[in-house]
């Protein structure tokens, strides 16, 4: 099954502070959200052809205990060694339903059945990134430009882990278009903007594992 890139996230504090230094770069801040059942909310910053959202833990025990535990998504934020960073893929044909990797079913309360994510298997692996497939989604092109999107494209997302991944997930994932995650010594994202046009680059470390490429 031929995947595209969505969007992709980093796990952040409470509030998503950090997102503050993408604001002090010029960037448009789109609106956010909270995902009930789950016990996260998000600031989210559109691009031409994807998002960056920041993603938190607001309601720890709803994290935990709702459909979504899983995710493991507190368990993450505690976690030193826990991989931050998701990738959420969309397939071109949204009827079908097959699974594209080793995986499993979420169902979380804010989307109706049968609307439901897809997880790779290796969500089991706190040191991985989390991989979602969302086959109901429309592809970006099908969709009306927002008010809150950035003019740049997001050319490359290469997503660093010091984990090797054992289900298969991520061997499909690398298939995607615009998106890689290999072996690093440390969790690293780094997104190229315009193909890196300005050869630019700005490190938002230590404060955020995120390199942004092709920054004026």
């Amino acid at each position: 099954m031929a995947l595209e890139l969505d969007h992709v996230f980093i796990l952040v504090e409470p509030g998503a502070p950090v997102a503050d230094l993408l604001l002090a770069h010029g960037f448009k801040e789109g609106t956010g959200n909270r995902h009930p059942g789950q016990g996260t909310a998000n600031r989210r910053f559109y691009f031409a052809n994807g998002m960056l959202e920041f993603l938190w833990v607001h309601d720890a025990a709803e994290a935990m205990n709702g459909p979504g535990r899983e995710l493991r998504f507190a368990d993450r934020t505690q976690s030193s060694t826990a991989s931050p960073f998701g990738v959420i893929l969309l397939s071109p044909d949204p009827t079908n339903l097959e699974m594209p990797f080793p995986g499993w079913t979420y169902q979380p309360d804010y989307f109706a059945p049968p609307t439901a994510f897809q997880v790779g298997a290796n969500s089991s692996d706190l040191a991985q990134p989390l991989c979602f497939c969302a086959p109901f989604i429309k592809p970006r092109a099908a969709r009306s430009k927002s008010a809150d999107t950035n003019a740049q494209v997001m050319t490359q997302v290469r997503i660093h882990t010091p984990a090797r991944d054992h289900s298969g997930v991520l061997k499909v994932v690398n298939q995607v278009d615009r998106l890689a995650v290999e072996l690093g010594h440390e969790h690293l994202m780094e997104i190229t903007l315009n193909g890196n046009e300005l050869d630019y680059r700005v490190d938002f470390r230590p404060d955020l594992p995120l390199i942004i490429h092709g920054l004026s």
